[in-house]
């Protein structure tokens, strides 16, 4: 069975879309393991999704030296549903 990666990401830019598709192209490439890749955009990633991965990588923009606010919406969302889980 393949492990699950999950890549959670708030992509407003081109360029962000296109670091995230490079990672997700890397993350399943058959060298890197029997991998399976989903992207998801932050904003419509819910904690089931979290729950049932094996690893999750996050993708955001810096914006005033913070995290982007659909990351931080992800945050907020699945906090307290995935908390001591």
């Amino acid at each position: 069975m393949s492990m699950q990666l999950l890549i959670v990401a708030h992509m407003p830019s081109p360029n962000m879309a296109s670091l995230v598709q490079a990672v997700a192209e890397g993350a399943g490439d058959p060298a890197a393991g029997d991998v399976a890749v989903r992207v998801s955009p932050a904003l419509e990633t819910k904690p089931e999704d979290v729950l049932t991965a094996d690893g999750l990588l996050l993708g955001t923009t810096e914006n005033f030296g913070y995290m982007s606010g659909g990351l931080k919406d992800f945050f907020d969302r699945i906090y307290y549903p995935c908390i001591e889980r």
